[in-house]
């Protein structure tokens, strides 16, 4: 395993983060595992050396949280661990949702329930409220911090002059800011190349990109996508452009690439990442032991300049997709 700081900050993570939505309750997302099968996703996790592992309220509505918190018993310092809230939790109750004060003082205690942890490694706002002041959410993480619930803040997909507000506020009245950004991030969705990416470099903001395979679409042959239970059954994915812009062609080189240096698509797509200066730890979401094992191994694959031009060349503007 390979580690690194994240962001501007002095903590350390693995330079893999397995994202958790894979895994927490079936009945929520016909793709998603089962509780044992996610808890040996996350033993093995460790013993490859893994210590980054993002989840979020909403994933199998806890379920995800709970299991994740249950399987680093007796891990839980060597761990860092993130999750996330913003989405709705209880149709019966609108407070459960969005980032008003009340909503995070609320969604972040009872992720610190199903968690069983005292203080969460990195919190992240899942998207943007518009209905709330960016005030009124930096205050209330701040105190979050301060109360020990919370040791870094973190952002996740929202346009760069939102994160630069957020920055702003922050800085303007001495909470803790931001120091990371999931945002959505693939060779064949490149948008956040344009500003948000050069915005975090500069603020020292750590990218954590999610989606580093497009929803799946990296890992196999363009015309195999639609045949697998999430190209059958995920609506999500037909969401982004990922088969706009040059799409295609890009997956097909990655193929073609793959096959010349005899690893899989997802290696090849996942070493793209690797090699991005800009990012510190594409989350990196598996169903099986062993495609997380081959994500580890692709952190030993050398591409060339000329690997990676060619790889992005096709790349066309598409329209941003990842806020909603």
């Amino acid at each position: 395993m390979e580690y690194t700081t994240l962001g501007d900050t002095g903590m350390t993570v693995s330079k893999i983060c397995l994202g958790c939505m894979s895994f927490g309750d079936p009945d929520w997302r016909d793709w998603v595992l089962g509780e044992e099968e996610g808890k040996e996703l996350v033993e093995r996790a460790l013993e490859l050396g893994v210590n980054f592992f993002d989840t979020a309220n909403m994933y199998s509505n806890g379920e995800s949280e709970r299991i994740l918190g249950e399987a680093l018993a007796g891990h839980r310092e060597e761990a860092v661990v993130a999750t996330k809230g913003y989405f709705q939790m209880d149709e019966s109750d609108p407070n459960s949702g969005g980032l008003s004060r009340k909503a995070i003082e609320q969604e972040l205690q009872a992720s610190l329930d199903r968690l069983g942890m005292e203080t969460i490694d990195l919190y992240q706002i899942h998207r943007w409220d518009d209905e709330t002041p960016i005030t009124e959410t930096m205050a209330a993480l701040d105190d979050a911090v301060r109360r020990g619930q919370v040791r870094y803040l973190g952002a996740s997909s929202m346009w760069a002059h939102q994160l630069a507000e957020a920055l702003h506020t922050s800085d303007r009245a001495g909470y803790d800011r931001f120091v990371t950004m999931q945002n959505h991030y693939n060779l064949v969705y490149r948008e956040e190349e344009r500003e948000m990416l050069p915005l975090c470099e500069t603020e020292g903001i750590g990218t954590i990109p999610w989606s580093p395979l497009a929803r799946g679409y990296l890992a196999r042959p363009d015309d195999e996508v639609d045949a697998t239970i999430r190209g059958e059954t995920e609506e999500h994915l037909y969401r982004h452009p990922y088969r706009e812009g040059g799409g295609p062609e890009i997956n097909a080189r990655v193929e073609e690439l793959a096959a010349e240096k005899g690893v899989k698509m997802a290696q090849i797509a996942l070493a793209w990442q690797f090699h991005k200066e800009r990012v510190d730890a594409p989350i990196v979401g598996t169903t099986s032991v062993e495609h997380l094992e081959d994500a580890v191994e692709a952190l030993d694959i050398d591409l060339s300049t000329s690997d990676i031009e060619w790889l992005e060349e096709p790349y066309e503007p598409v329209h941003v997709s990842g806020h909603e």
